[in-house]
């Protein structure tokens, strides 16, 4: 009995062999995923990335020859058990006979979920240290050493450059965002020593000189006082509109864009043309300030940098999107302009906040266009 026999009765015949059962044993696919051990380890703290060099990954055993090695081996296990040991099987089968069919079958299932989880097991903690990754704590990445599969390695490898990527962007954003704050708030303080504190200070001595002089031309030095201070007011409204439109809050975006093309067509220089369309869809208030201080921005770029004779702004929705065009038909920026500037990465950097994109095209000499997109909020988002 150095082999298995399998007989089946088919007219009256018997036919032997181990076809059959090896095929009975191997057809059935292995266990799901969900019982493997996902045991893993959080990803350390490895300082600065150091990746192992291409050769060293290119030497790594593919994760799909592990696989085949081990589902392999399962095979030879029920080859070897077909050979040696004495089971006869008959047709119909025994209930003696499919039982020891289930326990070899059990056998065999068990010992391929066992090397499936000890193959897999990288990925598992692959899986782990990617969930564990804290944006606050900058500097964790992946030992490529703990995958022994070449697939493994090239995961950790994109992963930690992934990262990299991220933890830069992060830097970069945090700095252009300190860096504009710093600028507003500087060109806020000299706004309000070169003209506000300059027109209180002339207000001062002519308040002075008044009391001391003929009361006969105290009048005449009180409304120069008034004039002056009126001045200062209408400068004030000035830098709180800069600071937060008014327009904005009281009477919408549409309202808020046409008082800023006015104003701005007003300072002379450059001709602004509206082309707004009315009935928008419901924003928040955050994307209504994020279109206008693209708006604003665009604008601001056109007359002071583009030499520009006139600019557009245009505000369009459809079902799905808010647009906002600025064009303008000024020289152009050159090609490292919006990646460079802090009122090009800021725009970019708001309308990441909701959701929007932008993209700027320009050529020299053809002019400037800044398009906006924002996706239209829904009661469901």
């Amino acid at each position: 009995m150095g082999r298995t026999h399998l007989r089946r009765v088919r007219s009256g015949r018997r036919v032997t062999g181990s076809l059959e059962l090896t095929e009975l044993l191997t057809s059935t696919p292995p266990a799901a995923g969900s019982s493997l051990d996902a045991r893993a380890t959080p990803a350390r703290d490895l300082g600065p990335r150091t990746p192992l060099s291409t050769s060293r990954r290119r030497h790594a055993v593919s994760l799909l020859w592990r696989l085949f090695v081990a589902n392999g081996s399962v095979l030879v296990v029920a080859l070897l058990l077909l050979s040696l040991s004495p089971i006869t099987i008959d047709a119909p089968i025994e209930i003696g006979q499919l039982a020891l069919l289930l326990a070899g079958f059990a056998m065999l299932l068990g010992l391929n979920l066992l090397l499936l989880r000890r193959v897999l097991a990288p990925l598992f903690r692959l899986t782990e240290a990617m969930t564990s990754v804290d944006p606050d704590r900058p500097g964790r990445r992946l030992s490529e050493a703990d995958f022994p599969s070449s697939e493994g390695q090239a995961l950790a490898h994109s992963f930690n450059g992934m990262l990299d990527r991220l933890e830069s962007a992060r830097r970069d954003a945090a700095r252009t965002a300190l860096a504009a704050q710093e600028a507003e708030r500087l060109r806020v303080a000299q706004e309000l020593h070169d003209e506000i504190g300059q027109t209180l200070t002339a207000v001062t001595i002519q308040a002075e000189r008044a009391a001391d002089s003929d009361p006969a031309l105290a009048p005449e030095a009180l409304r120069r006082v008034a004039d002056a201070v009126r001045d200062s007011l209408d400068e004030v409204r000035r830098i709180a509109r800069e600071l937060r439109p008014e327009a904005l809050d009281d009477l919408g975006l549409v309202n808020a864009l046409i008082a800023l093309c006015s104003r701005v067509d007003a300072q002379g220089g450059l001709r602004v043309r509206r082309d707004l369309q009315g009935g928008l869809p419901a924003m928040s208030r955050e994307t209504e300030l994020v279109i206008y201080r693209v708006a604003q921005e665009s604008l601001t770029n056109a007359l002071r940098h583009a030499e520009a004779a006139t600019a557009t702004v245009s505000l369009k929705s459809d079902s799905a999107v808010v647009t906002l065009t600025v064009s303008d038909d000024g020289k152009g920026m050159p090609d490292e302009l919006p990646r460079t500037t802090a009122g090009v990465a800021g725009m970019r950097e708001r309308a990441l906040l909701v959701g929007g994109r932008l993209s700027i095209g320009s050529r020299q000499g053809q002019g400037t266009e800044v398009h906006l997109t924002v996706p239209v909020e829904t009661d469901g988002s």
